[in-house]
């Protein structure tokens, strides 16, 4: 039987050949050292657990939610905004709670998108700003992550040839996988690019807590003024309070895109369990010292792992921010492809990492690396990898790309 059609438009999911051969290895007795997915393994703040548990005797809370998110968590969240940003948000009207920026971002293309819209996203970036969008019928064309000057010529080549005019940008930084990050400068230009071409901009800062310069935190785009105008911004708790499973994010900005993606909701669910709500509430209204605590523990990890990869030969260049590295494959596997490579990590190295290729073609040539373990095991793998490449001359001289035979 055919696949249906929505089905039928996404690409084979890359991350699930690596996630079975994983699973396998494991199943065969063998410690995986797993940097693949970007699954936080930090527990929870306590004070946000004992809040959970707290309103949860509460049989009133058991009753449905709230889609766009109970009035005090949008209140928190717009606290936050004027906090960290200096952006004043009206929590009635420009703020709506989703379960994870992942949902946000797939209910805001359900919302605007329609068939055969054209909208321009990074490749490589996080699966869900493309696929979100594929799934809404829309048309993807990629283009550059770079937040410098090379970013502008292929956004005015694609908004003179694109049919139709493209709908809408999508921007990521701190980006996932990539790491990069932009600057306020960089912003007003994208806001003066989507005015001057009447495009929407889509902003997911999902990572915006997780940096390692403490002089430069990363700006929100709604900085810039009259971005409001043009702009939605995602974000989510999953990495700044280590909440993934939780399901917690939000959307913020121009209220007409705000109330398109509340009214969908409003169909699709009713919000995230009140409890959860409630005590996201006070996580964001918390003093900000669970925040730095995350902080501290990646930034402790990242430099272990550009230390020990580095002397293990596979160079790991030291991100600005998000709980990730980007890093090209060794010169002598890059014909391989990241697939091809990442299995052979699995295999050989007893070490998880995510192909390039499953964020986009341009991803190919790197993987990327979660610092979702602890110092010891980021050691561990890289003794791994380091043994893996002393001996790869001898024992992988018959392995030759996939793509050499087409």
């Amino acid at each position: 039987m055919e696949e249906f059609h929505k089905v039928r438009r996404l690409p084979p999911y890359v991350f699930e050949q690596v996630n079975r051969l994983k699973a396998s290895a494991r199943a065969g007795g063998a410690d995986i050292i797993d940097l693949g997915m970007g699954n936080p393994d930090l527990p929870t703040p306590k004070a946000i657990v004992d809040k959970l548990c707290e309103v949860v005797q509460d049989p009133r809370t058991h009753r449905y939610s709230s889609s766009k998110g109970i009035p005090g968590l949008r209140r928190a969240q717009a606290a936050y905004y004027a906090r960290r940003f200096g952006v004043k948000l009206n929590p009635d009207t420009q703020v709506v709670a989703t379960l994870g920026s992942k949902e946000g971002f797939a209910n805001m293309a359900q919302a605007i998108t329609a068939p055969g819209d054209v909208i321009l996203c990074p490749n490589p970036t996080y699966p869900i700003h493309a696929f979100g969008f594929l799934m809404a019928g829309g048309v993807i064309r990629s283009m550059s992550v770079e937040p410098d000057e090379s970013f502008f010529p292929p956004l005015e080549r694609a908004v003179k040839h694109s049919i139709p005019k493209p709908l809408a940008l999508i921007i990521n930084y701190p980006s996932n996988p990539t790491a990069h990050v932009a600057s306020l400068d960089f912003y007003k230009d994208v806001i003066a690019f989507a005015k001057k071409h009447e495009l929407i901009v889509l902003s997911d800062l999902a990572y915006s807590e997780i940096y390692f310069d403490e002089k430069a935190p990363p700006p929100s785009v709604l900085e810039v003024p009259g971005a409001i105008d043009v702009c939605v911004e995602f974000t989510s708790m999953s990495k700044t309070f280590s909440m993934p499973g939780w399901r917690m994010g939000f959307a913020v900005g121009n209220e007409r895109l705000i109330a398109a993606l509340t009214r969908v909701k409003s169909y699709l669910d009713y919000g995230a369990f009140t409890p959860i709500q409630v005590a996201a509430t006070h996580a964001l209204n918390g003093d900000g010292t669970d925040i730095a605590e995350v902080r501290n523990v990646y930034r402790r990890r990242r430099d272990v792992m550009v230390d020990t990869f580095g002397k293990a030969g596979f160079e790991v260049p030291p991100p600005a921010a998000t709980m990730f590295a980007w890093a090209k494959i060794p010169e002598k596997f890059r014909h391989l492809g990241s697939l091809e490579f990442s299995k052979l990590l699995v295999e050989k190295a007893d070490v998880a990492v995510a192909p390039g290729i499953g964020f986009g073609e341009q991803g190919d040539d790197y993987v990327r690396l979660a610092l979702v373990e602890n110092e010891h095991r980021i050691r561990q793998a890289a003794r791994s990898i380091k043994k893996f490449l002393s001996t790869a001359d001898e024992t992988l001289h018959n392995v030759i790309s996939l793509n050499a035979h087409r």
